[in-house]
C-alpha cells in the first residue's frame, strides 16, 4: 500500500499531493482538465524548491525524492490504478463530488478508501451514489494542509472502523495531526467552533460595542494567542486550581448569562453587512500599503 491518488490538482489538491509525498508515498494526482496536472507539478517543484530553500520542506526525503513520488494523469483510470487510497480535492459543490465518486467507484476495487477534503457537506450527501460506503469518509484538512497539519476525519453513518484507523494511521504518519468525528454533523467540528466565532464577532460590531480593528485584535493579540498552545478544555483546566469541574463551579454561571444574552444569526450579506465590509476592505488596504515589520 504505497500508492494515494489525488484527484483535483488546485490549491488543495496540489498541498495533499506535497503531504502524501513528504511522508514517502507514491502520489498520482489527476485533473480533468487537459494539461493541468502536468502543470500542478510544475508548480509543486516550485514550492518544494523554494520551502526547502527557506529550511521548511517537511519529511526525510529530498526535493528531488519527492518529485520522483509524484505523477500527473489526465486518464481518471490510469491515475487510479494501483492506489489504495483516493482524496478527492475538486470544487466544492455537491453534485460534482457525488459524480467523482460515483465514477471512481466502478474503476477501483472495494478495499480502496475513498476519501474527501469537503469542508461543510456530510459524508452521507457526499457518498450517496457509491454503492459500497463502508470504505468512504471526508478528510476535511485546514487549507493549506502543508502548513497546517489538523485534519478533521468524519465517518459515514456506514463507515467500518478499520477504514477510520488505516486513515488515522496514514494521516499520522505523514505527519498529519487527524482528529477523530465519532459520527456526523454539519460543519463537522472545526467550521462549527468557527463559525460560533465569526457570529459573535459580526455580532458585536454590528451592534456598536467594538470596531471591525478591535475585534481582530481580540483575537490575534489574544485568545489566539492562547489557543495556538493548548484548546479550551485545557485552557479552563488550568485556569481554576482544582481543574475543569472547578472552573464550571466559578465561571459556569457567568458562561450560561453570556451565552444567553447572544442574539440570533447575523445578517453576513444584507444593507447591514456592507459597513463592515468596506471597513475591512479599508483596513486591508491599509495593512498592504504598510506592511508589518
Amino acid at each position: 500500500m504505497s500508492c494515494i491518488t489525488v484527484i483535483g490538482s488546485g490549491l488543495i489538491g496540489r498541498s495533499w499531493a506535497m503531504v502524501f509525498a513528504s511522508g514517502g508515498y507514491s502520489v498520482k494526482i489527476y485533473d480533468n482538465i487537459p494539461g493541468q496536472a502536468a502543470k500542478a507539478v510544475t508548480e509543486m517543484k516550485k514550492q518544494l524548491e523554494e520551502l526547502d530553500e527557506a529550511q521548511m520542506l517537511r519529511g526525510k526525503l529530498s526535493v528531488s525524492q519527492q518529485l520522483a513520488l509524484i505523477s500527473s494523469y489526465d486518464d481518471l483510470a490510469q491515475a487510479l490504478e494501483g492506489s489504495f487510497f483516493v482524496q478527492e480535492c475538486v470544487f466544492e459543490q455537491l453534485d460534482i463530488k457525488q459524480n467523482v465518486f460515483q465514477d471512481v467507484e466502478h474503476l477501483v476495487g472495494e478495499d480502496v478508501i475513498l476519501s474527501s477534503s469537503t469542508s461543510y457537506q456530510m459524508p452521507s450527501k457526499v457518498f450517496c451514489k457509491v454503492q459500497k460506503r463502508s470504505r468512504c469518509l471526508v478528510a476535511h484538512p485546514v487549507n493549506p494542509p502543508y502548513y497546517v497539519k489538523l485534519v478533521e476525519l468524519v465517518p459515514h453513518p456506514e463507515t467500518a472502523a478499520a477504514v477510520m484507523d488505516t486513515t488515522h494511521a496514514l494521516m499520522t504518519k505523514v505527519g498529519q495531526e487527524p482528529v477523530l468525528l465519532k459520527k456526523e454533523i454539519d460543519g463537522f467540528a472545526l467550521n462549527r467552533v468557527q463559525a460560533a466565532i465569526i457570529a459573535e464577532s459580526w455580532r458585536l460590531v454590528q451592534e456598536g460595542v467594538i470596531s471591525v480593528k478591535d475585534i481582530d485584535l481580540v483575537m490575534s493579540e489574544g485568545l489566539g494567542m492562547r489557543y495556538a498552545f493548548i484548546g479550551p478544555m485545557e485552557t479552563m483546566h488550568l485556569n481554576a486550581p482544582e481543574g475543569l469541574e472547578d472552573y464550571m463551579k466559578r465561571y459556569g454561571e457567568n458562561l450560561r448569562r453570556i451565552l444567553t444574552s447572544s442574539g440570533p444569526v447575523p445578517d453576513f450579506t444584507g444593507e447591514g453587512a456592507k459597513d463592515l465590509v468596506n471597513i475591512q476592505d479599508t483596513l486591508c488596504q491599509m495593512q498592504q500599503s504598510s506592511p508589518r515589520t
